[in-house]
């Protein structure tokens, strides 16, 4: 099995020594999320209001950069520093899951990098 790294610039770039995604057979790993404008940046607002959106987009785009769609993704885990917000997050998120609805975790945590609020990853399938 070969492992292939993915990217794109329409999410932002690794803030550490790590891939956007990684492709391992008919298997895709993206890598957490933040809610960062690629184009600045910089988170896209304080809290999961603004950055959830785009985290979420983010992921879009390095599935799109894979050649998937949300439609193959199979589990997700949302990482986030006040668990009080996840109704919030859970009615962005339904945007971006409508009809297909992945294997996913919450999870509460003390702090993200960035001091962000909200980190999305997932695992996709590609037949």
């Amino acid at each position: 099995m070969s492992l292939t790294s993915i990217s794109t610039e329409k999410a932002p770039a690794a803030i550490g020594p790590y891939s956007q995604a990684v492709a391992a057979g008919p298997f895709v790993y993206l890598s957490g999320q933040l809610g960062i404008d690629p184009a600045s940046g910089e988170l896209a607002g304080p809290d999961v209001a603004s950055q959830a959106p785009q985290a979420m987009d983010n992921l879009v785009n390095i599935l799109e950069a894979a050649g998937l769609s949300t439609a193959d993704v199979i589990s997700v885990d949302v990482f986030m520093t006040n668990m009080g917000q996840f109704s919030e997050f859970n009615e962005i998120y339904s945007r971006y899951f409508d009809t297909h609805k992945p294997a996913r975790a919450a999870i509460g945590v003390a702090s993200l990098p960035l001091r962000a609020s909200v980190e999305v990853r997932c695992v996709a399938y590609k037949p």
